[in-house]
């Protein structure tokens, strides 16, 4: 089986503490924006402590075009994919061209050619790289990758695959946005990075953590529920309160259903590696699953010190579980995304 075999995440150079952005937020939304003393109290309610930020905070405050903040976009995220995967590549002993494949995840800005023709042409990659972008599928990216970045170690034993994601979310954001949605986004966003290498069987390398399995599914009728609605101005972000609802609903039967086709159930996962999508969703997660103790301690973990980076944020505490431990067992990678849509990714977990 696949096996991942590094994780680089980087912390960018500024790290806002979430009152002084809850004070930007009353500032930028106050005079246009009457009810904006009772959902300030949005930003206490979401157990962030500090957040990941491409730029300072000053920054959103000056007036800018839709294709000023998507040039900023390609230049961060080109300049923080380099770093990530410079790092990852070090974790894995590897030589930059062993890499066979690339896959480049991302929902938070447009390019074209995509940025991993970028990556490859900045970092004198194999040129012969099979290329993989992925747009659109926001929260859930991350494990959507993982799964995908291992169906290609699996299907060549030889690969070595390189899987990026990288999330500025904060250039997403729309001053002149006055909608509920677009103020409780700017309570919980943040920027992100993330590289992780995937080898096939045949590799060497360090194969504690094994992929076992991956599921997929797109909830009918849900397309409201999470996504964009492509304006003039920018991506005006789209989200439903009723997440957590159909949370509670949904995800105890659905992973329910995953183990059973492996043969396992829920008491047999001793490693959740679950997107934060915020406060709300991990206490969904909590109460639909019915785990004992605190389960979800490294995901809160990179909540309250990142903040919600989309799909990033998954590798985020995978990485956290890789560099400070995890239990001898099975992992479960899980996050919900647009569509409404959920990913899984299943782990065989072995120090």
């Amino acid at each position: 089986m696949p096996f991942i075999a590094s994780v680089s995440k980087i912390d960018l150079p500024y790290k806002i503490a979430q009152q002084e952005a809850k004070e930007q937020a009353r500032a930028m939304f106050a005079e246009n924006f009457p009810q904006v003393d009772r959902l300030i109290r949005a930003f206490d309610n979401t157990e962030i402590v500090t957040r990941n930020f491409c730029e300072p905070l000053s920054y959103y405050t000056t007036p800018n075009t839709f294709e000023e903040r998507n040039d900023e976009y390609l230049q961060m995220a080109l300049k923080w994919s380099v770093k990530a995967i410079e790092d990852c590549i070090a974790r894995a002993n590897i030589d930059k061209l062993d890499i066979t494949d690339i896959l480049f995840v991302s929902t938070t800005g447009l390019a074209t050619p995509s940025i991993d023709a970028l990556i490859i042409n900045q970092m004198r990659l194999n040129p012969h790289i099979n290329r993989m972008p992925i747009f659109g599928l926001g929260c859930g990216g991350g494990v959507s990758g993982m799964a995908k970045a291992n169906a290609l170690a699996r299907a060549n034993p030889d690969a070595v695959v390189l899987l990026v994601a990288v999330e500025l979310c904060s250039l997403t954001l729309l001053r002149n946005d006055y909608s509920k949605s677009n103020f409780i986004g700017s309570s919980l966003f943040s920027d992100g990075i993330a590289a992780c290498i995937i080898k096939g069987d045949n590799q060497t390398g360090d194969k504690r953590i094994k992929y076992q399995a991956s599921s997929s599914k797109l909830y009918y009728d849900s397309l409201e529920v999470m996504g964009w609605d492509f304006k003039d101005t920018g991506f005006k972000v789209l989200f439903s309160k009723d997440i957590p609802t159909f949370i509670n609903e949904h995800v105890k039967e659905d992973i329910d259903r995953f183990l059973t086709g492996q043969g396992l159930e829920i008491s047999d996962i001793k490693n959740f590696i679950f997107h934060p999508g915020g406060k709300k969703v991990l206490d969904a997660y909590t109460d639909a699953l019915g785990v004992e103790g605190d389960f979800l301690q490294k995901t809160r973990s990179v909540m309250n010190n990142y903040g919600n980076m989309s799909s990033v944020t998954v590798l985020y505490v995978l990485e956290k579980f890789m560099n400070e431990g995890f239990e001898d067992g099975h992992g479960l990678m899980m996050a919900m995304g647009p569509g409404f849509s959920s990913e899984m990714v299943l782990l065989k977990m072995c120090n």
